[in-house]
């Protein structure tokens, strides 16, 4: 049967970035075992041998019910993560998550009920916070990118600059937010720098080695900082070009001496203040490692009731 087709290719784009904070993203996250796993890691970081000050005032058989908001508008990312820390550290509390993954929740909206054993979840409650702050703040500023570049059709994308230890959740958070993993991992792509161009002679040299070896379907990227580069890479068959650097003009001549032979990618020195410029260009993808890499934690704060 015939389908309709978009007016235009700008159409089709605006389109797809309409959905990308309601797309199913939970490939990226770890399976719930691991995430078990490292909420234990991460409470036990925080708790030493107890929680001497919630163990000093509040009673044993304690109650309370906690509602967690924010307190700034932002891109909500991690909630369910967030919400595991609860159950699985105070089993026997009830935890009702209020919004989704993906949700642009405004100052003051309320997130997350949880109620139960009063000692269990003041312990439990920070490190709750700590995981939601951070995969929030991820989606938040990747959201604000994506806001710059929304009338061009280039796609936002996400880097190996990673906390260790946190590169899923991070990669998940900043899916929700708005853009597309470059790489999950050394493992699934090639990516050619100075230092092997270097190694081999030429970019040219380079690129044959890679060919010669690199699994059939794998992309293989040059990284380029000179326009004389990109047309060697382009020449010699690079699947992806990146624009190491590049002004916004430097990076349209070097698109046009491509003339379509690799898809191009903008890197570096990419800002809040510099991104649109750059996308105007008419680059296909650009990388932002500050995303991941050092993205503000948002401000949520827990309202809490102890009952004896």
């Amino acid at each position: 049967m015939a389908t309709s087709k978009p007016a235009d290719k700008s159409a089709a784009k605006t389109a797809a970035k309409a959905s990308t904070t309601t797309i199913d993203a939970t490939f990226l996250l770890p399976p719930t075992e691991e995430i078990q796993f490292m909420i234990e890691e991460w409470v036990a970081e925080d708790v030493g041998i107890q929680d001497l000050t919630t163990n000093i005032m509040i009673p044993a058989n304690a109650k309370a019910d906690f509602l967690m908001n924010t307190r700034q508008d932002i891109v909500i990312a991690g909630i369910e993560v967030a919400a595991e820390v609860f159950r699985h550290m105070v089993p026997e509390s009830k935890v009702k998550v209020l919004v989704k993954d993906g949700t642009m929740a405004k100052k003051g909206t309320a997130l997350m009920r949880i109620s139960g054993p009063g000692r269990g979840l003041l312990t439990a409650e920070r490190t709750s916070l700590n995981i939601l702050q951070f995969m929030c703040g991820i989606a938040t500023l990747v959201n604000e990118y994506v806001t710059k570049i929304a009338h061009t059709n280039a796609q936002l994308i996400d880097t190996r600059k990673t906390i260790p230890g946190m590169r899923m959740l991070s990669k998940y958070s900043a899916c929700i937010g708005g853009c597309r993993p470059h790489r999950l991992g050394l493992h699934d792509g090639v990516m050619i720098k100075d230092n092997h161009i270097a190694v081999h002679g030429s970019i040219t040299k380079a690129l044959a080695q890679a060919r010669a070896l690199t699994p059939a379907l794998t992309k293989i990227e040059v990284e380029c900082d000179t326009l004389k580069q990109v047309g060697e890479a382009a020449k010699a068959g690079a699947d992806v070009i990146m624009f190491d650097n590049m002004s916004a003009a430097m990076m349209t001549k070097g698109i046009a001496l491509i003339a379509g032979r690799a898809k191009t990618e903008a890197s570096g020195g990419i800002t809040m203040d510099t991104i649109r410029e750059k996308a105007e260009s008419g680059v296909d993808v650009i990388s932002v490692g500050r995303m991941t890499q050092s993205a503000p934690a948002v401000d949520i704060g827990l309202d809490v009731t102890i009952s004896k």
